[in-house]
């Protein structure tokens, strides 16, 4: 964090002052509100990310692995893969080819359907997930808010995602 954010200014807060000032004011709150949830990606990215760098990952190739160590056999096609991280198909080929260059995983044919590719987790993939979690875990036991404000702020953008098609409402929660 550089020393300007250290500052007792809060520059969000700022902003939307100035957004009121400066003839905003129904769109303000909004504002601030996305603002703040695009800084809070930041601080919780850089985190996660400083957790995970020893272990040679990123947050999306963490995912890939922990995806694939829950499930039953060990492999998924890559197109769930995608559908389950909410990205695009070039952002899982990426991931799995680093994870497979890392020797972490391999992509094998599946078994009845030759236009599927599966990834498959490798036993050094499920060893480096399962060190790297332990590391992870440290960032998720101490979000910096009280487990009231983390379980609210969960509810809270579960209704925004699931307004934007995430998932059904019935989903949320």
């Amino acid at each position: 964090m550089s020393a300007t954010r250290r500052s007792g200014t809060d520059p969000i807060a700022e902003a939307r002052r100035q957004w009121v000032d400066h003839g905003m004011a129904p769109t303000a709150e909004a504002m601030a509100a996305i603002t703040s949830v695009f800084r809070a990606q930041q601080i919780f990215l850089t985190r996660i990310d400083r957790a995970l760098k020893p272990f040679g990952l990123t947050f999306a190739r963490y995912e890939v692995l922990m995806l694939l160590s829950f499930s039953r056999r060990g492999t998924l096609p890559l197109g769930i893969l995608g559908s389950r991280l909410q990205v695009h198909p070039t952002s899982v080929t990426n991931a799995v080819d680093r994870l497979e260059a890392q020797g972490l995983i391999r992509r094998v044919p599946h078994p009845t359907d030759r236009r599927t590719t599966l990834a498959e987790l490798l036993e050094e993939g499920r060893a480096r997930a399962g060190a790297a979690t332990e590391a992870v875990q440290e960032v998720f036991a101490d979000p910096g808010l009280d487990g009231g404000d983390v379980r609210t702020l969960f509810e809270v953008l579960a209704r925004l995602r699931a307004g934007a098609g995430d998932f059904g409402d019935d989903h949320a929660g």
